[in-house]
């Protein structure tokens, strides 16, 4: 690759994430989308991806002040005071005084946890798991922006193909009128096939305007999840198409056990109720941590003389709190076992989610077949009631039930593409496909591209010397 492409290469990415970033500069315009450019939007705009990242950070730093508090800790501390005797008194030399005078002191004390009764160790699981929890949580927010991109995209496009099809319908009954208006200025036909094919487009006419409303809110949407103003006019690029899905029920439940990251989520919530399990038994044992001290005062600052240290081993053990450590510990036991149930109603609830989409799926796959086959038949059926009306051999309400039923048909036929193509994103969300963040994925190309420019850029200096 010479220097110009990457350069060019370079370039790109770089506009992709700068205009990713900005939202009133398509204000009012059109903006071509494609499913690529929607969800590198959304993952740059949408602050549900912020939200995870956040709370992963401040699970980090529990986790991290957990572990770390197992190790010495050192306070210092100083204090100055001014006071003395409220009433005068003989002193040793006989003198009368309130003995008023300044008192400064320093202190140094450091300690060390020996023992705690599992406390230490319970708060350390309990911090681990909250903490392996958040990581499963950002994967399943990517999980979940992707499904809802992909189903804002494709419903989008659903509404633009049912549009169309509205749309299409207008002008086959318009056309259809003008015949029956053409056959009944000439004395062919009755008053009656105008103004039943009359009727029969002004409803056309409505289920048009109807769709056109669905598809303004689609747009507006989908504008909304990928952060671009409201009044954006989108054109998407990809189509409802049909792409064969290869895995069976088994793969995909084998699949889910592994990866769903509910599934996980629900693991680690049953190892954080047993930290909080072992931090409250912690409360029946002793407590034992080694300690040292160093002391300082003097009536002149900053108190500095009179040093004196000590070191020595403190225990305590709570011997008597009328039943509030028990309780606690009851009350741990349970939400230990109600996270344990949690679990196992999560493996049923997934098993169940990723039955129902893949049934969904293949219930779709089939119906496209069919519908498709409905399509050309209901075609060529309009096709032959036209014919047969325009021959004289045929009536008004042939055609127009053929209409109706072409409408249909394809309605049938667009609906199965959505459908399949929503349930196969389902599917995927409800297995646990994982979903990488597409903006730190570009850029990390743009940081290989930049590098590969600067390397050629190297190169070609070397030769130029």
């Amino acid at each position: 690759m010479n220097r110009n492409k990457l350069t060019k290469r370079f370039l790109l990415l770089s506009a992709a994430l700068t205009m990713a970033l900005s939202q009133s500069a398509f204000a009012g315009e059109t903006v071509a989308l494609n499913l690529d450019d929607a969800m590198l939007r959304a993952f740059q705009t949408n602050p549900t991806v912020s939200i995870a990242q956040y709370e992963l950070d401040s699970a980090r730093a529990s986790y991290n002040a957990a572990r770390q508090s197992r190790g010495i800790s050192i306070s210092a501390s100083h204090t100055t005071q001014r006071g003395g005797y409220d009433d005068a008194h003989q002193d040793i030399t006989g003198l009368w005084t309130k003995g008023i005078g300044n008192n400064h002191a320093n202190g140094l004390s450091a300690s060390l946890p020996i023992f705690t009764g599992g406390k230490l160790k319970g708060n350390i699981k309990q911090a681990k798991a909250n903490y392996q929890y958040n990581q499963v949580g950002v994967q399943r927010t990517y999980n979940e922006m992707r499904s809802t991109v992909t189903d804002g995209y494709f419903t989008m496009l659903q509404a633009d193909n049912m549009q169309k099809l509205s749309a299409e319908s207008v002008a086959r009954l318009e056309d259809h009128l003008k015949n029956v208006q053409a056959q009944y200025d000439v004395g062919v036909v009755a008053k009656v096939d105008v103004l039943r094919s009359q009727v029969e487009l002004a409803d056309a006419k409505q289920t048009l305007i109807q769709a056109e409303n669905s598809y303004q809110l689609a747009e507006a949407s989908l504008n909304k999840i990928v952060g671009l103003p409201m009044d954006t006019n989108l054109k998407l690029d990809n189509l409802l198409v049909y792409n064969a899905y290869d895995k069976t029920m088994d793969d995909c439940l084998t699949y889910a056990a592994e990866h769903r990251p509910e599934l996980m989520q629900a693991k680690y919530s049953v190892d954080a109720a047993k930290g909080a399990l072992m931090v409250a038994r912690s409360g029946h044992m002793p407590q034992v941590a080694a300690s040292a001290t160093q002391q300082w005062s003097d009536t002149s600052w900053p108190g500095d003389e009179n040093g004196k240290w000590g070191v020595g081993v403190n225990v305590s053990m709570n011997v008597f709190d009328t039943g509030v450590t028990l309780s606690k510990i009851h009350g741990a036991e349970a939400d230990l076992k109600k996270a344990e149930e949690t679990y196992r109603n999560t493996v049923d609830s997934v098993n169940l989610d990723v039955r129902s989409n893949y049934l969904g799926l293949r219930e779709a796959e089939k119906r496209i077949g069919t519908t498709k086959l409905a399509v050309e038949q209901a075609d060529e059926d309009y096709r032959i009631a036209q014919l047969r009306y325009m021959s004289g051999v045929g009536t008004n309400t042939d055609v127009l039930d053929a209409q109706v039923a072409l409408t249909q048909a394809k309605t049938n036929y667009t609906k199965a593409l959505y459908d399949y193509n929503t349930s196969k994103t389902a599917l995927e969300t409800s297995i646990g496909v994982p979903m990488e963040n597409p903006v730190t994925a570009v850029k990390v190309q743009a940081a290989k591209t930049a590098k590969a420019v600067k390397a050629t850029e190297e190169k070609t200096e070397e030769a130029a010397k």
